[in-house]
């Protein structure tokens, strides 16, 4: 087993994390300086640095573990988890925690590549605004998808816009997690996402701001739900409220929405 640790900054993980665990860095392991997903042999490179291979189980904790499990299972390796609590619920409980920084052994694991199947691309996204057949599910805070704010620290980003995507619908997950940092039942999260009625369509986007939160939707749609198609659009608000191609709406408090035209 390897545990991976994933977060936005070694801080925290500097200062805790369980015995064993790697951490995985969003910005630094994951993310190019333009924000993109690193390409699937940046992947590989970071999996086989952290001591994983074919039969390894890995379990992901930290303040993203879901799109570390995501990343991995769409890049073909299946032996996959995540630690359903927080790291302070799991120290409260007397658990043991390190400062200790593990040194895995590499390994020669070649995975398989990506599966289209669980990735939306910006193309997808454009397609799917036209499409009845798919929901976009903007799964940020009430602030981020009115466009009052680019991350959701509350911070802007110099050359990006704030809203939304066309058509997308506001499920913000901020109530997915109990006070434990547990997911809550399959009755609890189907009624967060009744508002979405994602009984009568064929596929379904997430996409947040960096994937983070859009990769726990996927897990609780794919993985506690049984939802089939369901896909992250990685590149998310980071790729898109950067383009300046993108069309993008906005809902100031108080109005209507408001589309924003191309370019």
């Amino acid at each position: 087993m390897r545990i991976i640790h994933v977060d936005v900054a070694a801080a925290g993980y500097d200062a805790a994390h369980l015995p064993g665990a790697v951490l995985w860095n969003i910005y630094t392991d994951l993310r190019r300086p333009d924000f993109q997903l690193v390409d699937p042999a940046a992947v590989e490179r970071l999996v086989r640095d952290s001591g994983i291979d074919a039969d390894t189980l890995v379990v992901f904790t930290g303040y993203a573990p879901a799109l570390g499990l995501w990343l991995l299972q769409a890049h073909g390796h299946r032996r996959v988890g995540l630690l359903d609590c927080s790291l302070d619920t799991w120290q409260a409980q007397g658990r043991p925690v390190t400062r200790a920084v593990p040194s895995p052994t590499p390994t020669a694991y070649r995975l398989e590549g990506v599966d289209p199947a669980m990735r939306a691309g910006r193309e997808d996204v454009e397609r799917a605004i036209e499409d009845a057949g798919t929901v976009i599910l903007d799964v940020r805070s009430e602030a981020e998808y009115r466009g009052d704010q680019f991350w959701p620290s509350g911070g802007q980003q110099v050359g990006g816009r704030t809203g939304h995507v066309p058509t997308a619908v506001h499920v913000p997950i901020t109530r997915v997690l109990d006070e434990r940092g547990s997911f809550r039942d399959a009755a609890e999260l189907t009624r967060i996402f009744t508002s979405a009625d994602l009984a009568r369509l064929t596929g379904i986007i997430t996409y947040c701001t960096v994937g983070a939160r859009a990769a726990t939707t996927w897990f609780v749609l794919t993985h506690l739900l049984g939802r089939p198609g369901v896909r992250v659009y990685d590149g998310s608000w980071a790729e898109w409220g950067l383009d300046a191609a993108s069309p993008v709406e906005r809902t100031p408090a108080g109005r209507e929405k408001a589309r924003l035209p191309q370019g």
